[in-house]
């Protein structure tokens, strides 16, 4: 199943945004702890992204890239 990337807007304590996840229709914000859900449509101001540009986020994060294999699908 196909995943597609976001990125939320800067905040002050992102500021590259926030990494989001699109797979199988539903919606997942990257925590400290993994993938979570996240309710409602997609944050205003959030753009896609590659996932080379999603590879990138996680190594400035400093997150192992492989995280973005780990996108839950719908349940």
């Amino acid at each position: 199943m196909e995943v597609r990337f976001l990125r939320a807007e800067p905040a002050m304590a992102y500021p590259k945004g926030r990494l989001l996840a699109v797979r199988g229709g539903r919606l997942h914000v990257l925590a400290p702890d993994g993938w979570d859900p996240v309710g409602g449509p997609r944050p205003e101001g959030a753009r896609p992204i590659t996932r080379t540009e999603a590879e990138e986020w996680c190594r400035y994060e400093g997150v192992d890239p492989e995280v973005l294999n780990t996108v839950p699908g719908p349940a």
